[in-house]
């Protein structure tokens, strides 16, 4: 009798930890069961994948859903919906919601919202704070929980934590590795008058790459004393960049494909719509963490999705508020990058998940192996397309991308073995469930 499966994708090119190959891969119950020739096997599914590439399901490790709070620009049904169309299979959110995520209570809730409304797998990160800096123990070990996050730089109400007293106190009582917003918020204070009113390139002169590297030195200091592991966030210079290569036992590194692909133009070609924190700057800082990631010194890609409405958007700088959308379109620059030579498929592999699995020991994921999760990535590496407004699932509808045209393109996304969406269209909905993590599969 032949051997039955779930679902059995078949003819396409696996790309994984041991290189690309053509093989089939079987699943049942939601987990990759045979990785192989398929040929006589049978199964209630079966896609037929010629031309196309299989990559372990890419996950965003630092995205902002909005809700609950201001779910106006987004909430997190649509924000799972725009990660799914992009190729995304899970995701961690930040917890710079209203109310905050830094309680017990804020994590179950979120969690509740997810339940049948998110259509990819999630984890929400706890916020570190003064005041539950004695309970950071406990709170990172709690289901659901991606971890804890630092804000050093401006943020929301009490998560900003800008003195090194308080960061300690975070980091001496964790035992998993801290997530940190690395921006030196006291020199933040001091070039407030920097900005000049309606000039959005003036926003990397304010929030200057002195004031990156000043923290991140400062947080490397403080982990290093007490023995802690951090990740910094979203490096957006060089000088970061080749600091940190000297300090990878005790720091990981992401940066994003905004910091990767935007240069000195960005701010003449999109005003505030270029406007993030830590903000997009020169070409020559581009160059550096391009250095980065080609010497290994990176660790993840991740999104930093942040949406903000267009009417926000517009608002005169500097009030117009920081961030921009980017979860559905981080498959499809940075395959435009490998299409361009700029690095290999195996190197994007490895920055969208077996890196966020290996830093973050995620459980069953990151790779397309027997007994893990069955999420999948279909990519059509010759597929050309132009990315739009239209095409974006968030609820804020625009993308600083809008009009791009790229080659390599998201063309199915499965999640434990579900097809939830395919050809642009969500096929499955609301089938997303909590990430479990290697630290706390006990807890």
């Amino acid at each position: 009798m032949a051997e039955t499966f779930d679902l059995i994708l078949r003819n396409g090119t696996i790309v994984n930890q041991d290189g690309e190959h053509r093989a089939d891969i079987g699943v049942r119950s939601g987990r990759i069961a045979h990785i192989g020739d398929l040929s006589q096997a049978d199964a209630g599914e079966t896609v037929d994948c010629p031309g196309l590439h299989l990559l372990p399901g890419v996950i965003d490790t630092q995205v902002h859903f909005r809700e609950p709070g201001a779910t106006h620009k987004e909430d997190l049904e649509t924000g799972s919906r725009a990660a799914v169309l992009g190729g995304v299979t899970a995701v961690f959110e930040m917890p710079n919601t209203n109310p905050l995520t830094v309680t017990p209570e804020a994590l179950a809730d979120k969690l509740a919202r997810a339940k049948g409304r998110m259509h990819c797998d999630h984890a929400f990160f706890v916020g570190g704070t003064h005041d539950n800096a004695n309970h950071v123990a406990e709170l990172e070990r709690l289901p659901g929980a991606a971890g804890i996050k630092i804000f050093m730089g401006s943020s929301t109400g009490s998560l900003l934590v800008s003195d090194d007293a308080g960061v300690a106190e975070i980091l001496k009582r964790v035992r998993r590795r801290v997530s940190v917003h690395s921006e030196d918020e006291p020199r933040l204070s001091e070039r407030k008058d920097l900005r000049v009113p309606g000039d959005p390139s003036s926003h990397p002169v304010w929030r200057d790459a002195e004031a990156a590297l000043k923290c991140t030195r400062r947080l490397v200091g403080i982990a290093r004393e007490h023995g802690a592991k951090v990740h910094v966030l979203h490096i957006s210079t060089a000088d970061e960049m080749r600091y940190l290569a000297d300090f990878k036992d005790v720091a990981t590194v992401e940066t994003t494909p905004h910091h990767l692909t935007m240069g000195s133009d960005a701010y003449a070609r999109l005003g505030t719509r270029a406007q993030m924190n830590p903000p997009v700057r020169d070409d020559a800082h581009r160059a550096g963490i391009w250095w980065g990631l080609r010497q290994g010194v990176v660790d993840v890609l991740g999104s930093d999705h942040a949406p903000h409405t267009l009417e926000e958007k517009a608002r005169p700088y500097p009030e117009s508020p920081s961030g921009m959308t980017g979860v559905q379109t981080l498959v499809p620059m940075m395959l435009d990058h490998v299409a361009k030579g700029r690095l290999s498929l195996a190197r994007f592999v490895d920055l969208t998940s077996a890196g966020p699995a290996r830093i973050f020991g995620i459980a069953r994921k990151g790779r397309l192996a027997v007994g893990f999760d069955a999420d999948i990535t279909l990519v059509d590496l010759k597929r050309r397309e132009t990315i739009t407004n239209a095409w974006i699932g968030s609820r804020s509808r625009w993308t600083p991308y809008d009009g791009v045209e790229v080659t390599g393109w998201p063309v199915a996304t499965v999640v434990r073995g579900k097809t939830v969406m395919r050809d642009g269209e969500i096929v499955s909905g609301g089938l997303g469930e909590p990430v479990r993590f290697l630290d706390t599969l006990g807890s």
